[in-house]
């Protein structure tokens, strides 16, 4: 479907070969009888500014989803985000408000527990352990925070105790075997 009255959302990233959103929203939409459309946008970082500023001038756009290399830069460029955004220290949507400026949000982290959820295991009470805590890791440390894992990275700590305080700080660092040569594979414990 696609009218005079559809409504565009964004999906913003470089390259745009891997960009699989379109694929799932749009089929959906149409399936559903929404008029709106997903657009890939190829944007290299060094015009992201300058684009989501200009996007955010279309009345006819609703919002985007932001994908590398813009997650984290999109932060800074919002005028509000949500405390899942904050805490990932990115955003990966973004909705355009009536008055041009753009609200921030993060749910790659919702996501992913949506999925562990799904597939029959619990969160509450378990500990977890999240390697890397950049703009996805961050964002799935903050849901499992809220999901009641009862562990987080050190790094994250200060951003997650500001939404689930009864969070623990526990931190691993991998560890390399006592003996390894060139020939011997790496194993990290």
């Amino acid at each position: 479907m696609l009218s005079g009255k559809t409504v565009l959302i964004a999906h913003l990233g470089y390259p745009t070969e891997a960009f699989k959103a379109p694929m799932i929203y749009n089929p959906w939409f149409e399936n559903h009888g929404i008029d709106a459309l997903v657009v890939p946008m190829g944007v290299r970082a060094p015009d992201f500014a300058t684009v989501l500023a200009a996007l955010s001038r279309f009345t006819n756009l609703r919002g985007a989803l932001v994908t590398m290399p813009h997650k984290v830069a999109a932060l800074a460029l919002v005028a509000e985000t949500t405390p899942a955004a904050r805490i990932a220290g990115a955003c990966n949507a973004l909705l355009l408000r009536s008055d041009g400026s753009w609200l921030g949000d993060q749910f790659d982290g919702a996501g992913f527990v949506r999925g562990v959820l799904r597939k029959g295991h619990p969160i509450a009470g378990r500990s977890v352990f999240i390697t890397g805590c950049g703009g996805v890791g961050s964002a799935i440390a903050a849901a499992m925070a809220q999901a009641g894992a009862p562990r987080r990275p050190t790094h994250c700590a200060a951003a997650c105790a500001s939404t689930t305080p009864a969070w623990t700080c526990a931190s691993a660092r991998p560890t390399r075997p006592a003996t390894t040569s060139p020939s011997t594979p790496r194993r990290w414990a």
